[in-house]
């Protein structure tokens, strides 16, 4: 019984929490049309300000102005940040596509990551100051402390008074009708940019609340990358409540957080099983959450969930033909041999070679994500499950390990895709988001699954030609080639053609007899087992398979997975060329604080291009006027931003939903309607 009630208040506090966190996330997205995802790193940020007012950058032991910093936090540092971030990104994001507007909050979430990891270099865990610290109550003899009360509190009066104010004040009821006509509300009186702005403000102040809460939970203390990562939890609150129904939010966070300390509470005791469920799964406090999230994804009816945006007009461009790939890709191994040759130093080859693997699982995401607009946040999943095929199977580095490889992660994108057959856009990003999770917490950390067995680490053997970093660079740049030449292929296929249809409109698909559950499934599979190809050969160059953070399976935490979709969506994730940079970019940025930063420069570069650097044409040309004179075609754009020509000209080729040889007329995108009301 002791047990039963410790759990209880536990789960009240963390779900009491997680209810704030969602409830922001619900405002942010009923009034705005944007899902932030950097939600949680606002609140990381929040919690990282309030210990150092109190403490005074932790050189105090005794807390001061507790409250005091508690509002400047809130009502101050929150606000301010989110009219920076309102005006500098967010503004321009109106009628974006789902995946666009994913991509900069995720480059948000990158960027307070990195600001953060250089304002704070110490070292540790630090302990936050809670609020009326060591006032405590007993309920039947279960001690509830005076912040765990705050907390409950707080969640209650947040879920209400929001639910009043946005069904009854005339500028709630404006931030509802923002994101559905701000024309209409314009023609009303009421400023659409002010409105908009003002639901940025209100849902960063209840991040920030949110962060300084669940960091004084004990045990907790500030740790930057879980403060962030918490947030996925509140997904699935969020989502209980279909994105915007306050009162169903503030239930599904209380639930979510019970089931959690139940589930934490009895699988590590001795209750169940004499505590041997602990060897099998060592944090279900992580797993429970996500499992939650993905259940919530999958079995909520999609039709009462809607993305927001609006029409947006595109003219296609032409696919280049199959010999200008052949004459691009040639010409970059020539240069990747030309490289070898004459380069000694051997950290510069294993870089190259690196971002060219890398490349090769970026070209899996132009596929499913350029291509077939299917957003995956999970694509380094697949690549570890390459790597632990490689380990188990690719013995002395065999070429059939590398193959099974390929066919044991096409398998496991088949195995993601049936679940998610009719989602798409956020939906399918969160529930791809939280099997990257649930596979991250529950196998690849987890020093007791089947695959590391007694060890912590196990080696991964290099396949033969790979001996030296001179042939791996040779060899990694000669499949990078082979698989762009594929890739370019497909989609100038049929199935590429229906990729793109599917992309543009499923329902207009089945109207005409295609079948997109196939080609959904179809292309999920490719693209895994291209990832697990580029994870087989990426778990050559780390030697190891480690269950420490620190190394090896690191690689396949979402963040990495979030790092290089971002970096393809900034580079052109309709390219070929966009996929080879990105690669190159990630395999050179070293220092994860200074990568973070770098990124998130990047998502300025998302807001203003929707195609990326490689794939606006007409803003390369403006820029380079010289360049384009001299090479036509080379500057060629790809995606939907109304430009016309070649995806990557006469290097690698591409393109976006025109037939070969040929490019088609202006189409129109599906408009989204959002949800325009709070239940």
């Amino acid at each position: 019984m002791h047990l039963f009630l410790d759990a209880t208040v536990l789960g009240l506090v963390i779900g009491a929490a997680y209810a704030v966190t969602a409830t922001g996330l619900v405002v942010t997205y009923s009034t705005t049309g944007v899902f932030n995802i950097g939600h949680g790193a606002v609140g990381m940020i929040a919690a990282f300000s309030y210990w150092d007012l109190v403490t005074n950058g932790g050189s105090s032991s005794q807390p001061q102005h507790v409250l005091l910093a508690l509002f400047l936090v809130i009502f101050v540092e929150a606000p301010i940040l989110a009219v920076v971030v309102e005006w500098g990104l967010m503004r321009r994001l109106h009628g974006a596509t789902a995946d666009r507007t994913l991509m900069v909050t995720v480059g948000l979430m990158l960027l307070l990551l990195g600001f953060q990891g250089r304002v704070n270099a110490w070292q540790g865990t630090a302990t936050v100051p809670q609020l009326f610290s060591p006032h405590h109550v007993s309920v039947l003899g279960a001690p509830i402390q005076g912040y765990e009360i705050v907390t409950m509190a707080l969640a209650v009066v947040v879920a209400v008074g929001l639910w009043i104010f946005l069904r009854w004040a005339r500028l709630g009821v404006a931030m509802r009708a923002v994101v559905d006509d701000p024309e209409l509300l314009a023609m009303a009186g009421a400023p659409p940019v002010r409105v908009s702005r003002f639901g940025w403000i209100v849902g960063f102040m209840l991040a920030a609340m949110a962060g300084v809460l669940l960091a004084m939970q004990a045990g907790t203390g500030l740790e930057a990358a879980l403060l962030t990562l918490v947030v996925v939890n509140a997904f699935a609150a969020a989502l209980f409540g279909k994105l915007r129904n306050l009162p169903m939010t503030f239930v599904g966070g209380i639930v979510l957080g019970l089931i959690q300390a139940y589930a934490t509470n009895y699988w590590n005791s001795s209750f169940l099983d004499g505590g041997k469920l602990q060897t099998i799964l060592q944090n279900p406090e992580q797993v429970v959450p996500v499992v939650v999230l993905l259940a919530i994804v999958v079995f909520l009816p999609q039709d009462r969930l809607r993305a927001v945006g609006r029409v947006v007009v595109a003219a296609a461009p032409k696919v280049a033909s199959l010999r200008q790939s052949i004459i691009g890709s040639g010409g970059l191994v020539l240069v990747a041999v030309l490289v070898a040759v004459t380069t000694s130093g051997q950290v510069l080859l294993q870089q190259l070679a690196t971002g060219f693997v890398l490349g090769i699982i970026a070209l899996s995401l132009v596929l499913l994500t350029g291509y077939a607009g299917q957003v995956s946040l999970c694509q380094l999943t697949f690549a570890g499950v390459g790597s632990y095929v490689m380990v188990k199977f690719g013995t002395g580095g065999s070429w059939e390990g590398v193959l099974l490889a390929v066919a044991v992660s096409a398998a496991v994108g088949m195995l993601v895709a049936l679940p998610t057959l009719r989602l798409r856009g956020l939906f399918l990003a969160l529930s791809t988001l939280a099997f990257g999770q649930i596979a991250y917490y529950a196998y690849f950390s987890n020093t007791n699954a089947f695959v590391l067995g007694s060890t912590q680490s196990l080696p991964i053997s290099v396949p033969a030609p790979f001996n030296g970093n001179k042939m791996a660079l040779v060899l990694t740049g000669l499949l990078f080639s082979l698989a762009a030449v594929g890739i370019l292929a497909i989609r100038r296929s049929t199935f590429g053609r229906r990729l793109v249809a599917m992309s543009d409109s499923p329902a207009a698909c089945a109207t005409v007899g295609l079948s997109v559950t196939r080609t959904k499934v179809a292309v999920f599979a490719i693209s895994a087992g291209l990832a697990g190809l580029g994870g087989a050969l990426y778990g050559s160059f780390e030697s190891a398979i480690s269950s420490n953070t620190t190394s090896g399976n690191a690689s396949y935490v979402a963040f990495i997975s979030l790092l290089l979709l971002l970096l393809l969506s900034i580079w052109g994730i309709r390219t070929i060329s966009g996929a080879l940079l990105a690669g190159f970019t990630m395999a050179f940025i070293s220092n994860p604080a200074t990568a973070d930063i770098v990124v998130g420069v990047g998502i300025f570069l998302v807001a203003k291009l929707p195609n990326g650097i490689t794939g606006s044409r007409d803003v390369l040309a403006k820029y380079l006027p010289t360049l384009r004179s001299v090479l036509p075609g080379a500057l060629g754009g790809g995606g939907s931003s109304g430009v016309a020509g070649s995806e990557d000209g006469v290097s690698l080729g591409g393109g976006s939903s025109a037939p070969p040889g040929g490019s088609a007329g202006p189409v129109t995108q599906p408009a989204y309607a959002g949800p325009v009301g709070v239940n």
